[in-house]
């Protein structure tokens, strides 16, 4: 059948994808509470210690994050999702072996959430690569939707898990849940692509620099596309500056549990679905671009509640404006990501979602060493504060860009023709012989 007609749930392949990717966003958010709290509870990690810990886990997006969607373009997306989980597998279950033979040291740590972050780097970029080929572009918006909706109940689920794990059965062991959730997944996964032809080799193997050039002038080129990265970056800073003084900030300013700080985390991941649920909605209502600007006007206010945790009341307050914060971003998630598949051609499709990403987890890491800093020197709530005034005014670049008054999706551009070679072009200049006899 064609994958373009009806929904995407009739598509074999992606009823497989999301049926792998759900266990891999769960070993993802069961790791995200697991590995900080092991390092605050078992291995004592300061505020410094524990932002250096988030920025790790997401400085592989800067050091190969360009790169990486050059080679996501030449490769079969089914193998690089597949190795991508292997190794998370892996890594992730390293922690509770060391642990075992009383070897487990912060170094160990910061070794395997680096290079967990450079799995994490394939699997993005190849999941979101390949979506549209999956599906169809008509039906980006539902299979986004669908997708969002994973990354909220993961969000829930994994988060909620991971807090009660570490108060259950320790730390380590909650890590050792999440690897075994990346092994299904890399099992499962195996299923995505087979009886499709593979892609064909390219000839034209241009340098690595000026393919990844290509893509950073897609993104940066496009008034609509810049826009959609800097709020969405914007709005990581903030959530990082946050969520990286949370571990601290409950266990030992408030003396909450690992299960409240999972409990809290897992209303995001309430906000995120219902984002998602209503994205789709307002699309309709408003129109893609104008219901992402209204979006954001809408729910900064209420963003900055953020920063008044505290015990008794204040933290439903707080949790309030959490959710707020995150209902917006499952907006941002299913119509800012099918804006920019659909803004985008195929070829280029690898290398615009590894630019976005870059970008994306690159203020991620920049949140992190952010709270490190802040948390060290002027105290953890500054930190948090910092990071709530900076989600509330993430919508702003979206809001000042022409995607204010766009309506409908726009038609996918033509893939960009390849420049000639050099040595062609000088002689396509050269004058050509004369072929006449008088001369």
């Amino acid at each position: 059948m064609n994958p373009a007609s009806g929904s995407p749930w009739r598509v074999r392949d992606f009823r497989t994808l999301f049926a792998a990717s759900a266990l891999s966003h769960l070993g993802t958010n069961v790791g995200h509470v697991a590995v900080p709290l092991l390092a605050v509870t078992v291995l004592d990690a300061g505020p410094g210690q524990a932002g250096a810990l988030a920025a790790l886990s997401t400085a592989a997006f800067l050091l190969i994050g360009l790169p990486a969607g050059a080679w996501v373009d030449r490769l079969p997306a089914r193998r690089v999702l597949v190795a991508a989980d292997a190794a998370r597998a892996v890594l992730l279950a390293s922690v509770p072996v060391a642990w075992w033979l009383d070897a487990l040291s912060l170094p160990q740590l910061y070794a395997v959430v680096l290079l967990n972050g450079c799995a994490t780097v394939f699997f993005d970029v190849g999941s979101q690569s390949v979506l549209p080929d999956l599906v169809g572009r008509e039906r980006l918006v539902p299979a986004n939707t669908a997708v969002v909706s994973l990354m909220a109940g993961a969000n829930i689920a994994g988060r909620g898990a991971g807090g009660f794990l570490v108060q259950l059965l320790t730390a380590p062991l909650a890590v050792a849940g999440g690897a075994v959730a990346y092994l299904a997944s890399a099992a499962g996964l195996t299923g995505v692509g087979r009886g499709r032809p593979s892609p064909e080799p390219k000839g034209d193997r241009r340098r690595l620099r000026a393919e990844v050039g290509e893509g950073l002038r897609h993104v940066f080129g496009s008034r609509e596309l810049r826009a959609l990265a800097l709020t969405a970056a914007l709005g990581n800073l903030g959530a990082q500056l946050v969520n990286a003084m949370l571990p601290v900030l409950f266990t030992r300013e408030l003396g909450l549990s690992a299960g409240a700080l999972g409990l809290y985390w897992a209303v995001g991941g309430v906000g995120l679905l219902l984002g998602a649920a209503s994205a789709r909605r307002l699309a309709a209502r408003l129109g893609h671009g104008r219901a992402l600007a209204r979006a954001g006007l809408w729910c900064a206010p209420a963003t900055l509640a953020v920063a008044l945790i505290g015990q008794g009341p204040w933290l439903w307050v707080a949790g309030a404006g959490w959710l707020t914060a995150t209902v917006k971003t499952g907006i941002d998630n299913v119509l800012g990501v099918t804006l920019r598949q659909q803004l985008t051609p195929d070829p280029l499709l690898g290398r615009m979602n590894a630019t976005f990403r870059f970008l994306l987890t690159g203020a991620l890491a920049v949140g992190s060493v952010l709270a490190g800093v802040l948390g060290e020197l002027a105290g953890v709530r500054v930190a948090v504060w910092a990071g709530a005034v900076c989600m509330a005014c993430a919508f702003l670049p979206v809001f000042r860009s022409p995607l204010r008054t766009l309506r409908q999706l726009p038609e996918a551009p033509a893939p960009p023709r390849p420049a000639a070679p050099a040595a062609l072009t000088a002689s396509a200049a050269l004058p050509r012989p004369c072929r006449r006899r008088c001369c």
